[in-house]
């Protein structure tokens, strides 16, 4: 056996230690590749996808255009509506019309000494083709109340035109009918109220009549309370309170139609007297009238006079009295009232 030949048998740990070693592998690790980019080009999507974008887009593009018409559309109607508001709006009623269709017509005269009605008033149909303008017998009544200056002419013929149609108040007549002598005697005077306001002096009761506050009126007085009456004998004067008329008569028409207000609801009038007067150096009309109307389920009426008087350079001066029939022991000083009136 020679030298380092040892056969099959068991090499020493001595001699294997120092045997020729093999070198080992070089490992290597290799490196990760970049990840891949997520955006992608037009060309690298696929044919479906890009169909779905376009169909979406254009959907997007329709909706838009159907918005834009129905806002513009909206946008139509509402300036439009201006335009057809007038021919659907409902018609309007006159007030003077409304006023008169919600009055009672009038009632008939009551027989009272010294209220008796005239005996051939105008008929309201009569009235509308026969102005209020035509003068009692040509005195006095075609004059202008303020010489054809300041008066509303429009106005004017509204407010007559109303008073026309107000079943309360029919047309004044056509001929002169003076103030008869109402029943009783008139109470004694002192002296007389100087209304500077409204340019005319009338007399000052010293018995059964009493000053009082004057408002709404520039002077007042008034009978005392009767027990179980809501209503008692007034006095007034004030410058005209309705649109002047070119004529004075027509003027103290709707004057006297104005003092219903002083009047129980639903009274109505009948004339007892439509006259010219002179008031000094001054023209004027004097209109006698019985109000009529119902208190308590029971009819009663009233006396009641008028004096509309032409004033320099002042609105016409109305002296505007009243008794009910519970106090007709008073009515006598209407016709002291009416013969004093005086323009200061």
């Amino acid at each position: 056996m020679s030298p380092g030949d040892y056969g099959t048998k068991a090499v020493p740990s001595y001699i294997a230690a120092e045997a020729e070693t093999t070198p080992l592998p070089k490992i290597t690790v290799p490196v990760a590749a970049p990840p891949a980019s997520s955006s992608k080009g037009l060309g690298d999507l696929p044919m479906r996808v890009v169909y779905r974008a376009i169909a979406i887009a254009a959907g997007v593009v329709v909706l838009g255009a159907g918005a834009t018409v129905v806002l513009l559309n909206r946008d139509d109607s509402a300036t439009a509506a201006p335009r057809n508001s007038a021919a659907a709006a409902p018609s309007v009623i006159s007030d003077s019309s409304a006023s008169s269709a919600g009055v009672a017509p009038a009632a008939g005269a009551v027989a009272t000494p010294g209220l008796s009605p005239l005996s051939s008033p105008l008929s309201n149909a009569e009235a509308s083709t026969t102005p209020g303008a035509d003068s009692t017998d040509g005195a006095d009544g075609g004059d202008s109340a303020d010489g054809g200056d300041g008066v509303d002419t429009a106005d004017a013929d509204v407010a007559l035109a109303a008073a026309l149609k107000d079943p309360r108040v029919p047309a004044l007549p056509k001929k002169t009918h003076r103030l008869r002598s109402l029943p009783g005697r008139s109470a004694s005077t002192h002296g007389l109220i100087k209304d500077r306001r409204s340019g005319v002096a009338l007399p000052r009761f010293a018995t059964s009549w009493a000053l009082a506050k004057p408002a709404p009126f520039a002077s007042r007085q008034l009978l005392p309370k009767v027990k179980g009456a809501s209503y008692r004998g007034m006095l007034v004067s004030c410058p005209v309170p309705i649109p002047e008329q070119k004529s004075l008569r027509d003027t103290a028409f709707l004057a006297a139609r104005w003092t219903l207000n002083h009047h129980p609801s639903g009274s109505t009038i009948t004339w007892t007297a439509s006259q010219p007067i002179k008031a000094g150096e001054q023209k004027g009309w004097l209109l006698g009238y019985t109000v009529h109307y119902t208190l308590k389920g029971k009819k009663r009426v009233s006396a009641a006079a008028l004096a509309l008087v032409d004033v320099p350079e002042k609105k016409p001066a109305v002296v505007f009295v009243t008794i009910p029939d519970s106090q007709k022991k008073r009515w006598h000083d209407i016709n002291k009232v009416m013969s004093s009136v005086k323009v200061l």
